[in-house]
């Protein structure tokens, strides 16, 4: 089955996501980020995308997305907010979201990592939104410590560095299933431009 699921994906392609010339995150499929600054780089994501950001959560977590955070990266008025009182619910609504395929982005923001057969399920709920929807999605799982959802497609870290004038981070591609893993240095100027450095 799995070696079905693979060739069927390297058979259809979707698009993807660039956040810089080297840096892109394939359409209907689901990757994973972690590390302290992983919010940051779902806002990244999602300044790439247009139309609504879906962002599902739970209502009670330790350290909520901060609004007034999401201004130096794109429009607060672009994300739709979810909070689901059970963890098994965070899962159900982005399959539901991404096989409906009516937005570019949906991010769960989960507690702990998800089994390998609901990430299956998601990663097919994506190729079905592509098909049938009017956005090509992208699923972003964001998970703690350092990182391990099984069966993702990318696996990323952010963490903050400390830079004097500008927003700075070390951003590393961990686990991909068509490249090596690499490092980048990433800063935000001003401008609200990200320059990404190896």
């Amino acid at each position: 089955m799995d070696s079905l699921l693979l060739n069927q994906h390297q058979k259809t392609k979707y698009g993807e996501i660039r956040l810089s010339a080297n840096i892109a995150l394939t359409k209907g499929r689901v990757h994973e980020c972690a590390g302290r600054a992983r919010r940051a780089f779902a806002l990244m994501l999602a300044a790439k995308t247009s139309g609504a950001v879906l962002w599902i959560s739970q209502p009670f977590g330790s350290d909520p997305l901060n609004p007034s955070g999401i201004k130096p990266f794109l429009d607060p008025g672009r994300f739709l907010f979810i909070n689901t009182r059970r963890k098994d619910d965070l899962l159900w609504t982005m399959e539901e979201a991404l096989r409906s395929g009516a937005v570019e982005c949906v991010i769960a923001d989960l507690p702990d990592f998800p089994a390998l057969t609901p990430v299956r399920r998601l990663h097919l709920a994506a190729e079905a939104g592509c098909r049938n929807g009017t956005s090509a999605p992208v699923g972003l799982l964001l998970t703690p410590d350092s990182g391990g959802a099984q069966g993702v497609e990318t696996r990323w870290t952010l963490q903050p560095k400390t830079q004097d004038l500008w927003a700075a981070w070390h951003l590393s591609l961990k686990k991909s299933r068509h490249d090596p893993p690499q490092n980048w240095h990433v800063t935000q100027t001003a401008e609200k431009y990200l320059k990404f450095s190896t």
